[in-house]
């Protein structure tokens, strides 16, 4: 095809045109919603580098829950902060866990909305880290234990899927075994396959409480350099019996979700963290972007590349607009 028997702007002379030809379309289908929850009643702490996004007590993450449910969201993702941590992350598997009381509450009232927890200890534990620890470094195996003790644990409560993020080597095989000896088969298991040691994770740990005490986490989250790297690791949780892969962050690794979903056969999701969404955020308050046409634009760029779902701290507000 060449000028001037192709004339591409043909088909983008009016909002119609562009509608019919449009390849990639955002849906409130796409969007899962990510939330933080405390201890205590009718708290609602705003998270200062994440605009919009608080940390809740169960009594208002229910009432929040209930809005994503009214604008189609079709899924939530729990992150809990225990009033107490210790160095075996005991909170994370408590049966009266801040987490599984959250669950049960939203099973209960919001019957209809999928409820997945993050199978995470950094939270939990008194020095920050993914694991356990013996003379600061974490311990692969024994950690595994710990994450398998605590998948269960939100299955049991009512958990509908479970999202291992620790980044242990064999996380998905301890975990989907676990489920599978406590007659809980049917609970899928969404791995956060190639998740980056990143930069763009600040604004989470505030919201989270979940910054390592010394040290950081290169040694078992992936170097952003890597893309080759992040193929074996999900191809790893695919043959431990993922569900569901993710790649995390999405908006600077938009060649690894393109990669990942020509690779593999399986639903893609793709993390849209803390800092992508502080900086819009951000640049907005600022002046120097139009938030909503940015959001926007930014979710479709996940979607083109690839990803089948997109975790987001946007999805209230673009599934409001989506539903327009």
């Amino acid at each position: 095809m060449q000028f001037p028997e192709y004339r591409a702007r043909r088909l983008r002379k009016n909002e119609n045109f562009r509608r019919l030809i449009r390849e990639t379309k955002l849906s409130t289908d796409d969007l899962i919603y990510p939330l933080f929850v405390v201890s205590g009643k009718n708290f609602k702490k705003p998270i200062q580098s994440m605009p919009g996004n608080f940390q809740m007590s169960v009594d208002n993450i229910v009432k929040e829950v209930k809005k994503a449910r009214e604008l189609d969201i079709p899924a939530v993702l729990l992150f809990g902060i225990p009033e107490k941590k210790d160095e075996m992350a005991t909170g994370a598997f408590a049966k009266d866990g801040i987490v599984q009381q959250a669950i049960k509450r939203i099973k209960n009232e919001v019957p209809d909305i999928l409820v997945i927890t993050d199978v995470c200890l950094c939270e939990y534990t008194s020095h920050g880290h993914c694991g356990v620890l013996e003379k600061e470094e974490v311990q692969n195996d024994a950690t595994l234990e710990v994450l398998a003790e605590t998948a269960v644990s939100h299955a049991r409560a009512g958990a509908d899927m479970v999202a291992p993020s620790a980044m242990m080597d064999g996380q998905v095989a301890a975990i989907r075994e676990a489920l599978d000896e406590n007659n809980l088969e049917d609970i899928p298991v969404m791995a956060y396959a190639a998740k980056y040691s990143s930069s763009f994770y600040g604004p989470f740990r505030e919201a989270a409480e979940s910054a390592p005490q010394f040290g950081d986490r290169k040694a078992y989250q992936m170097d952003p350099a890597n893309s080759d790297e992040a193929i074996r690791e999900i191809m790893l949780d695919v043959e431990e019996g993922a569900d569901i892969i993710m790649v995390k962050p999405a908006l600077a690794y938009l060649d690894v979700i393109y990669r990942a979903k020509q690779e593999f056969d399986l639903p893609l999701a793709a993390y849209s963290v803390s800092g992508e969404y502080a900086m819009i955020k951000a640049a907005a308050q600022m002046g120097w972007l139009d938030e909503e046409k940015v959001m926007m634009e930014s979710l479709t760029a996940i979607k083109r590349a690839g990803a089948d779902i997109i975790i987001t701290y946007f999805a209230p507000q673009a599934a409001a607009l989506l539903n327009k």
